[in-house]
């Protein structure tokens, strides 16, 4: 293959300022680049153009570069031209140069131009381009010829005429650098690429098309042998030419099928409810099912730790719409519901698509559905796993939950969502809807009839809409086919949505029960947009077309399904016009509705024009071929019916819509102009009008084809169908997802080649990857640059422009960043770039996806008997036509093998892997205007057979049938080589397969070959006089595909399916050489698809040879049969089969394992047969099975041809046969190693000092390397490992982890020797205490000492250590990922790096969660240097999160493990189901080289030529094992009772062993800590399996397994990583980390060295030691039991042990004292997990001396406090009552209080009565015994759960005292006024008064205090409600001292309850109001009236006397008066 490449760089020194252009010519071809736009000194191009060539480049050729400036409007004005030879490049193939332009005159100018020029000659001998890089050549068309002229896209004006939109001078073109684009449009309308005019006419003029087009193609075919891609899909799908379109494989919808899924929910605790003193229940509902956590009383922060599981079986789809709810219910009992105080809603498909498909301890804020204006009521932690089949979840690991709850930052919602979502109303518009089939049958309307005397339509629809669990629906239409609703249906939700689908179902309403018609989901991720510049979700008005199952009515449809959206529609059913629109409400408004209730109200109509101008469609197609049809349809006559929507459907199609006509009518007017522009005349549209649809071809009956398949006898005749339809015109909607969906395309075509590359390990993968990302740069330019077309169409919605805006914005960031990656991709980058790559795929296929449907799409039917049987659903823009080539569907105009499906259920499992039809089929969609052009795509050569009563005269009638009267005849020669990795079909667990070979209506089969599942047939099947239709440079460029099925040969009834597969061969004409480089053709590898799942590989190769005038006699000869045996079957010639080659396969034969019964008898006798390639080698007979398991002959080996390329290895079979009497032999099973790649021995590199990069002689044993044998040699973060350079290298050991503090050791300062050393001496360690305590400023009391750690402290010491790894891990990533994301966003807007930090701070904030995390991670180093001083060492142990085996490569370093397999494979998905058919194991290994081998290997000392390349491998006589288990504890088991509990206990099985430990199950715990361990005897090989299971105890009936986990501990046993006692990172004598191990360190050491052959370890003085060439540094002192000093060696050996994996060439990691993690699993729910189980094995060999007893670690008890209360006096608690005569406020205040819970353990304090100024006197004493476990923080409780209970269950909760003030009512209940929870561990300090004691103690982050360090405290603290609008507000202050003792200091001093004896509290002095008023009437009257009135009282009596005084004076006047008058 050979090409010029030309990287057109810049221009430079330009003048003046303008958009300038590039031509670059060569042989005659231009290209133009694009245009700069706006550039003044230089220009900057940057592109490259590719010329493919098929001669030489000769060193006279010249290369020719223009530069214009550019003009819209008048012609480019050359600035220069460049031109050069090309000798230079023609020599050495590769040359850069900057150079100036000359002008006109020849004269130089300034400007000049920089490019880059490579040659790829034919040999590959000239340049630097690989064969990598022209991989894609046939798809490379794209940029090659690169002119596409505005005019041709503006309608197809011949020449250069003025297009309608310009009437400027002449419409210039624009030229683009484009795809193959305009070709096909130039083809079609012949024109010829006119010249500009200011060209002095020197340009040769361009070759016609067609003849490119064909040059093309040659150089398509003209491939390197070498750079065909192997295997793979791409082998077929590569589509060369543009005649055809690729067929799609995978047959099977797998969409409507069940699957099995697990939810786990765990509810922790509950946080800020809203609401006084309440009772809480937490519900947790999923669908229809509801499950109750108990209740909690009287505290809004319950605690619940409790786990529930749902378990479904539902389709995939309908699994992820279901609504999981979470709500907080207060009060409930039996009797009544209780009240809802919030919800939370999320759907299944959200938490499915997290990482892990999990949130883990995540907050869910609650909100009421009944007030949306409340806000939060409250937070529910809780984690929620969704795990399908074969998913294993990673729990994060659970250990003391200390982390601090940071409820803002850990909100339970999808990354990128607001923690502050508001609410939002989501109006769905239902118009009306069209072409809805019958629901009723015509009996029923001829009875009606009769009665009512008119015709009605059969259905009565309404519409209902689901979201968010949530359901509304329209009012029923009566009898309407089309229905008017115009209702909008109006939910209220919080925004965004956690759900993402919204359903609309029309649904026919009956009296009896309703049926759905048809369903439509609206994804609303699709039509909204989150990003900066997005869009809240809208969608229309527009039709959404509705599928489903066929329209004949029938009472029962077997296919309803399909209607209610499940699985793929196989029929129109009815389009609805609905639009979706959402508001964001204000809540603060005062007339906004509160409740979330679904709303129902009318809209106005809608117009006719909203949803876009209607248009007439064009539907044609023609059926080429029709072959493959089932047999059992082969005997009747054969119709295919094409429908689109209603139209052209025959049989069950509603009336018409009368309406479309009058549509017409209407239109016609507007149509004048647009019909004259696209020059066809007037009259032909007007005949065209009364053209007449023909939907269906002529009745036709098949042929039989051979025994499964017949064909229909085509031939040269082949029918065609058209159909016209009206829709409305949204073509642009497709348009761009077709130009999307293209781009993706070939993405993924390109991306499958990268893996290809790198997959069959040919050369530059990464050169392919930069071709494919440059190919998706220019894709989405272009994609940018067109879709920016007829923005102002008719119809468009507010989606559409959103849409387009969004999808170019993305675009053109996928494009900016593809050109960014293709700098960075390099060799060692490629894989990450590739995962980076396939993002883009993802996202570009999801903006592909156009939401507003437009023209629904096709279905083609076969039909026989007028019953539909089978169908092919075709999207209706796959077929759409456009003006320009990036618009048009993929398969328009093009020739598709279409295979056809059963409809709906029927399709599943085997009976959907059959083909019902295979179809060539031709199909075209466009406008009627446009259709002129619709028959351009066929293959040439054909006559136009019309209608007959059209009559012929008019041309624009599309024919009825077409006529080719050229044929091809050709000899097809199918090479069918061999299969591998077949389904295993037979009981057995093989097959017998064969393969037929289907090509046009021809078939052949291979011979069958038995008991196989790698059948090699090297059998030439040769097709004579096939007969294709067509022209011959056509076929030859685009030939049908050829179809290979394999079966299983079944002695009785037919052969069975095993899976399908597509090729295309390769063609050579008669005119054509019979010779390299195309022919003969390589052997390809063909993936089998059985249904949607790989079922196998095909390695075949295919030619198609055209017989000419001289017959056959001209094609290359046959060889003849040369196989006598085999009679005259043809083998594969010599030419294709591979280059052989002498290969030695070595086996090791070391034992079988668990082998079951066959036939009901035991295997007693076996034997193992290893066969590949035809040789093979028997092992040893293995005499008593029961006895032995063992071979006793290890090594054989035998020699076979194996082919050179190792991708071209046959699979090696083992197969296990049992040797019974008579010389009878049964297959027990068989097992294919499919790829022997990873057995292949390569000589040791003697100068590598890592292990991992070559075969090593490890241990002696031969470590075959090359695969996955050996573990990650790059130990995880966890391993703790430093690599170092080779040479004499000195270790300095620092004892603790050196990355797990990551960060913080380096603040250490003062104390960092604390951490390096480790012989500190006592006093020392002293002082240092003492110095922490000054330093730190935190009083350390009691500092842990050696006596209180146990294993406990270690285990739990690990787990803090892990979970910190883990988010180091995460830390670094996540800073990683975000300084990538920076730099990707840098390089593509060109910021300098300093303004990242800006940005970066910036993109953090957006992310606020992850910011929080983020920071959380990095600021812990930071309170590292606080925290950690504090924290005791503690020796720790590696916890693995996962099981050993992960860590290690299962043990198989050099005894690899072959599951046998017996019986039919199962179909479920991806064969989940395997593990049924294991019947045993083979243990064993390969080694298989090439011979000669050389001498040194076998030259080396103690080369045991019996053991070829397995030298010194152990020997497998039986042994003796003590095995130790010990098990730590269990996580989340599935609940096995009723209550949602299990009673678990432990059992083990090792051989015939069992331990039970049932009578130490523990109650009703899903986390039991079981803390045991467990001693068996076992004899390796007999008993080797170790089951480790958990049963639930059960009092009445068996127990029920819950999971069990199965370790094998003989590959354990003999690895080399040696996993059969850990080793610790400490030695010590005594003590929690005793060493364990009967071997001491060193003598470990020792005995390591000598089996590696090397010299001992040398203890050097000074705490030296030299290993190989290694100096390690340690301790040498140990303290015994009596605390005395002692010299040693042994922490010096451990140092070596530790780092072993540094030791050149031999080394690896050995494996640490440990605790693993290991799923539990059972076998009733294959593939999920049922919980984890912590734990680890020891294992000691009997022949040595015996370890000491086990090591305890059974579960701490918790320790027993006693907690005294103190309630001295309150103060500002608020007044509560009104007194009776005086309405004064006053409260009769009592303090209660509990710690275990209020029924547990609360208690009261006596009232003081009639406080009126909130202060209360109490000196009242509460006393609180409790068990409690230090280490988990945690309050141990055992109670009876009921009366029912059999015993009690132990309880966990945290230490919380929780203290309320309440008002004490005589009659009525106490009022609530207030409460405070303390944490014991973490509270705030009291204030020292009651003034300094306020709201903010809580509120905010305060220092806090443990009342376990600081055991005595007093101090105020406030106690708080919350209001109505849910503040918090101060309601009282307490006076409380806290003091905690131990259970012993408690009995030496007791105290008494209140104040009671012993040690009593003095009374409180309270002033006598609190007495009772009836007590003391005349007191209380003192206290309550002249405390208060006095003033009153006394200014009343005052006044009361003046009143006496004015009274007596008025009464005695008068008298006085007449006295002093009379003189008296």
């Amino acid at each position: 293959m050979m090409a010029l490449m030309v990287h057109l760089k810049t221009v430079g020194h330009l003048r003046g300022k303008g958009d300038r252009i590039a031509k670059v010519t060569f042989r005659g071809l231009p290209f133009y680049s694009r245009v700069a736009e706006n550039c003044e000194e230089e220009a900057n191009f940057n592109e490259t153009f590719r010329w493919p060539i098929a001669s030489r480049l000769d060193g006279n050729e010249m290369l020719e570069i223009q530069v214009y400036n550019y003009s819209k409007v008048f012609s480019n004005r050359l600035v220069g031209t460049f031109c050069m030879v090309l000798q230079k490049v023609a020599e050495e193939g590769h040359l850069e140069l900057t150079d100036t332009l000359i002008d006109d005159n020849n004269t130089s100018i300034k400007t000049s131009v920089t490019i880059e020029i490579r040659y790829q000659s034919m040999d590959g001998a000239v340049g630097v381009w690989s064969d990598g890089e022209f991989l894609d050549v046939p798809d490379d068309r794209d940029g090659m010829f690169a002119f596409e002229t505005d005019s041709l896209l503006s309608g197809q004006s011949h020449g250069p005429g003025t297009s309608p939109g310009r009437s400027l001078q002449g419409s210039i073109p624009t030229f683009r650098k484009a795809g193959k684009g305009v070709f096909s449009a130039m083809k079609l309308g012949k024109i010829k690429s006119y010249k500009d005019d200011h060209k002095k006419g020197d340009e040769p003029a361009v070759l016609d098309m067609e003849d490119l087009d064909r040059k093309a193609m040659r150089l398509a075919g003209a491939l390197d042998p070498d750079t065909i891609s192997l295997a793979s899909v791409t082998a077929v799908t590569t589509n060369v030419s543009n005649k055809r379109s690729k067929p799609d494989i995978k047959m099977e919808p797998s969409s409507g099928r069940p699957v099995d899924y697990q939810i786990n929910i765990t509810v922790i605790e509950a946080r800020q409810l809203i609401g006084l003193n309440m009772d809480p229940v937490v519900c947790v509902e999923i669908g229809d099912d509801k499950k109750y956590t108990s209740m909690k009383e009287s505290t809004n922060c319950p605690y619940y730790n409790e786990y529930f599981v749902f378990d479904f079986h539902v389709p995939p789809d309908v699994m992820f719409d279901k609504i999981i709810k979470l709500s907080v219910i207060h009060s409930k009992n039996l009797l009544r519901s209780g009240t809802l105080v919030g919800t939370f809603k999320m759907d299944v498909g959200t938490v499915y698509s997290q990482p892990e498909h999990q949130f883990y301890h995540k907050w869910a804020s609650l909100s009421d559905p009944d007030d949306i204006t409340a806000g939060c009521k409250g937070y529910i932690k809780c984690d929620i796993a969704v795990v399908g089949k074969g998913d294993n979840i990673k729990t994060p690991h659970k250990a003391n939950e200390t982390d601090e709850d940071d409820i803002e930052g850990n909100l339970l919602l999808p990354e990128g969502i607001p923690a502050e979502r508001q609410w939002a109303r989501f109006y769905v518009k239902i118009y009306r809807a069209e072409g809805l089939p019958k629901m009723n049958t015509s009996i029923m309307a001829n009875v009606k009839k009769a009665f009512i005397g008119e015709n009605r339509d059969l259905v009565d629809p309404y519409v209902q809409v689901q979201f968010a669990g949530q359901k509304g629906k329209t009012s029923v239409q009566k009898s309407s086919y089309e229905p008017i609703w115009n209702e909008m249906v109006i939910f209220t939700e919080l925004f965004p949505p956690l759900c993402k689908r919204l359903k609309v179902q029309i649904r026919d309403s009956d009296k009896v029960n309703d049926v759905a018609i048809g369903t439509h989901f609206i994804d609303l991720r699709k039509i909204s947009n989150d990003g900066d510049k997005g869009f809240l979700p809208t969608m229309g008005p527009a039709w959404v077309n509705m599928y489903g199952s066929t329209r004949q009515y029938t009472l029962m449809d077997e296919h309803q399904d399909l209607n209610e959206g499940l699985g793929e529609g196989v029929s129109f059913r009815a389009r609805l016009l609905v639009s979706i629109a959402v508001e964001i409400l204000d809540t603060t408004s005062p007339e906004i509705i509160s409740s979330t209730e679904v709303q129902v109200e009318t809209v106005s109509n809608i117009s006719e024009s909203a949803t876009g101008k209607i248009e007439e469609f064009f539907l044609f197609g023609s059926f080429l071929e029709a072959t493959m049809i089932d047999r059992k349809i082969g005997d009747k006559t054969i119709t295919f019916e094409i429908t689109i929507g209603n139209y052209g459907n025959q049989i069950d199609g509603v009336s018409k819509p009368s309406s479309a006509k009058k549509k017409k009518k209407d239109g016609e007017n507007e149509e004048e102009e647009s019909e004259l522009i696209q020059n066809s005349s007037e009259d032909e549209a007007d005949e065209d009008g009364d053209l007449v649809s023909v939907s269906s071809t002529p009745l036709m009956k098949p042929v039989i084809t051979d025994r499964n398949y017949f064909h229909l006898p085509y031939f040269e005749k082949k029918p065609c169908v058209y159909i016209k339809s009206w829709w409305q015109d949204q073509r642009r909607r497709l348009y761009n997802s077709n130009m999307m969906d293209k781009i993706a395309d070939k993405l993924e075509e390109g991306l499958n080649d990268v893996q290809e590359v790198i997959k069959t390990e040919k050369a530059f993968p990464e050169r392919r990857l930069r071709g494919v990302l440059e190919e998706l740069n220019i894709g989405c330019s272009r994609f940018v640059m067109l879709a920016n077309k007829d923005v102002n169409q008719a119809g468009r919605t507010k989606l559409d422009r959103e849409r387009l805006k969004s999808c170019m914005r993305e675009m053109d960031s996928v494009g900016q960043q593809a050109k960014q990656i293709r700098t960075q991709v390099k060799k060692n980058t490629i894989k990450d770039k590739l995962k980076l790559v396939q993002n883009f795929l993802q996202r570009l296929r999801f903006l592909a996806d156009e939401p507003q449907h437009s023209i629904p799409d096709v279905f083609v039917w076969m039909m026989s008997n007028n019953k539909r049987i089978a169908y092919a659903r075709i999207p209706s823009k796959d077929i759409l036509y456009s003006i320009v080539d990036e618009e048009t569907g993929r398969d328009c105009g093009k020739v598709k093998a279409v295979f056809f499906k059963l409809p709906g259920k029927k399709g599943f499992g085997p009976a959907g892997w059959t083909v019902q039809a295979k179809l060539e089929l031709y199909l075209w969609l466009g406008l009627n205007k446009q259709r002129k052009d619709f028959l351009s795509g066929l293959p040439n050569g054909f006559e136009e057979i019309k209608a007959d009563k059209m009559g012929s005269g008019l041309q624009s009638v599309p024919p009825v049938s077409l006529i080719y009267n050229m044929k091809q005849v050709f000899q097809l020669r199918a090479h069918m080589y061999q299969a591998r990795s077949l389904f295993a079909a037979d009981s057995s667990g093989l097959s017998d397969p064969f393969a037929r070979v289907f090509f046009s209506s021809h078939s052949q089969v291979t011979e069958v070959l038995s008991e196989t599942l790698c059948p090699t047939w090297d059998q030439l099947l040769v097709f004579d006089d096939v007969e294709l239709f067509g022209e011959a440079s056509e076929l030859r460029d685009d030939p049908p595909i050829i179809v290979v099925e394999i079966y299983d040969q079944d002695t009785v009834g037919k052969a069975e399916f095993i899976g399908r597969t597509f090729a295309k061969p390769t063609i050579k004409m008669c005119d054509e050489h019979y010779g390299p480089p195309r022919f003969p053709p390589q052997l390809e590898y063909y993936q089998i698809y059985r249904g949607n799942c790989i079922a196998g590989e095909l390695l075949a190769a295919f030619e198609l040879l055209q017989i000419g005038q001289g017959g056959r006699a001209d094609l290359p000869p046959l060889e003849g049969p040369t196989d006598s045996e085999r009679g005259p079957i043809l083998p594969v010639p010599l030419g294709i089969r591979p280059v052989l080659s002498r290969y030695r396969i070595e086996v090791l034969f070391w034992g079988l394992r668990d082998l079951k019964r066959i036939n009901l008898a035991q295997v007693d006798r076996p034997r193992v047969d290893i066969e590949c390639a035809g040789r093979g080698v028997q092992s040893a007979l293995i005499q008593n099975y029961k006895k032995n398991p063992n071979f006793s002959t290890l090594v054989k080996w035998f020699e076979v041809d194996l082919p050179e390329n190792e991708l071209l290895h046959p699979p090696l079979n083992i197969r296990v046969v049992d040797c019974r009497a008579f010389g009878r032999y049964i297959l027990v099973g068989s097992h294919a190693v499919s790829s022997l790649r990873r057995f292949i021995y390569s000589a040791p590199d003697k100068t590598s000092n890592n292990w991992a990069t070559a075969a090593k002689l490890m241990n002696g044993y031969m470590v075959l390397t090359n695969g996955g044998s050996q573990p990650r040699s790059s130990p995880s973060l966890s391993s703790r490992t430093f690599s170092r350079p080779a040479g004499d290298v000195l270790v300095n050991m620092d004892t603790e982890a050196s990355i797990r503090k990551m960060d913080t050791v380096v603040k250490l300062d003062a104390m960092s020797d604390a951490v390096v050393k480790v012989d500190m001496t006592e006093e020392e360690s002293d002082k240092k205490k003492k110095k922490k305590k000054k330093k730190g400023g935190v009083e350390e009391e009691d500092e842990t000492d050696e006596s209180v750690l146990d294993w406990w402290s270690k285990y739990f010491a690990s787990i803090e250590t892990m979970k910190e790894t883990l988010r180091a891990q995460d830390a670094a990533q996540a800073e990683a990922e975000e300084r990538e994301d920076l730099e990707i966003a840098a390089e593509a807007a060109d910021i300098k790096p300093d303004d990242l930090l800006l940005k970066g701070s910036k993109m953090r904030e957006k992310s606020k969660e992850k910011k929080s995390s983020k920071d959380k991670k990095k600021g812990q180093a930071a309170d590292g240097a606080e925290k950690r001083p504090v924290k005791a060492k503690v020796d720790e142990l590696m916890v693995y999160n996962k099981e050993l085996e992960s860590e290690y490569g299962n043990f198989e370093d050099w005894l690899h493990t072959f599951n046998l397999y017996r019986g039919k494979a199962g179909d479920d998905d991806e064969h989940a189901l395997d593990d049924d058919r294991i019947v045993g194991r083979f243990k064993g290994s390969l080694c298989m080289y090439k011979l000669p081998l050389s001498e040194e290997i076998t030259k080396e000392a103690g080369f045991d030529p019996n053991m070829g390349m397995f030298q010194s491998i152990p020997h497998n006589d039986p042994i003796n094992v003590l095995v130790r288990i010990f098990v730590v504890r269990a996580t989340d088991l599935h609940p096995a009772d009723i209550n949602g509990k299990a009673d678990p206990y432990v059992v083990i099985k090792l051989g015939k062993s069992e331990v039970k430990d049932k009578e130490n199950y523990i109650s009703k715990q899903l986390n039991p800590v079981f803390g045991k361990s467990f001693d068996i005897e076992a004899t390796f090989p007999m008993e080797s399996m170790l089951t480790v299971s958990v049963y639930d105890w059960d009092l009445v009936g068996t127990d029920d397994l819950i999971g069990e986990t199965k370790i094998d501990l003989e590959n354990r046993f003999y690895s080399k990583y040696r996993a059969t006692c850990g080793i610790s990172s400490n030695y010590s004598l005594h003590g929690y980390n005793v060493w364990r191990d009967p071997m001491k360190p060193s003598q470990i050491l020792a005995k390591l060295c000598k089996e590696s052959k090397i010299d001992g370890p040398q203890y050097g003085p000074g705490g030296k030691v030299k290993v190989a060439s290694r100096i390690f540094m340690g301790p040498t002192e140990i303290d015994d039991e009596n605390g005395l000093k002692k010299q040693t060696e042994e922490h010096l050996a451990l140092t070596v042990l530790n780092h072993w994996e540094e030791i050149p060439r031999l080394g690896c990691k050995l494996v640490p004292e440990h605790v693993e993690t290991r799923p539990l699993l059972n076998p009733d729910k294959p593939g999920i997990e049922q919980g984890r189980i912590e734990m680890w094995v020891d294992m000691f060999p009997m022949d040595m001396p015996a370890p000491g007893p086990a090591i305890d670690i059974s579960p701490r008890k918790p320790k027993r406090y006693e907690l005294r209360v103190i309630i001295w006096n309150t103060d500002e608690v608020i007044l509560e009552d009104d007194d009776y005569f005086t309405g004064e406020k006053s409260s009769d205040i009592f303090v209660r209080g509990w710690l275990k819970g209020q029924q547990e353990d609360k208690q009261d304090t006596d009232v003081h009565y009639h406080s009126l100024t909130g202060e209360g006197n109490f000196n009242w004493r509460f006393v609180y015994p409790f068990d409690y476990l230090m280490a988990e923080e945690k309050i141990v409780i055992s109670k009876k759960e009921s009366m029912f209970s059999w015993d009690e269950t132990e309880y966990k909760i945290p230490p919380r005292l929780t203290m309320q003030v309440w008002d004490a009512d005589h009659f009525s209940a106490d009022d609530f006024l207030g409460a405070i929870e303390l944490d014991l561990n973490r509270f705030p300090r009291g204030a020292k008064t009651a003034k300094q004691c306020s709201l903010d103690m809580i509120r905010n982050e305060l220092p806090t205090i443990s009342i376990f360090k600081q055991k005595r405290v007093k101090g105020w603290w406030p106690f708080v409600a919350r209001d109505e609008n849910d503040e918090m507000e101060l309601t009282g202050k307490v006076e409380a001292e806290l003091h905690l003792v131990t259970a012993e200091e408690a009995e030496k001093s007791p105290v008494g309850l209140g104040r009671n004896e012993p040690d009593p509290l003095e009374k409180p002095n309270r002033p006598d109001t609190s007495l009772m008023w009836f007590l003391g009437p005349l007191k209380s009257i003192r206290y309550f009236i002249w405390h208060n009135y006095r003033w009153l009282i006394l200014k009343a009596l005052g006044l009361i006397l003046l009143l006496l005084m004015l009274g007596l004076f008025l009464y005695s006047f008068p008298g006085y008066l007449v006295k002093k008058m009379l003189g008296a």
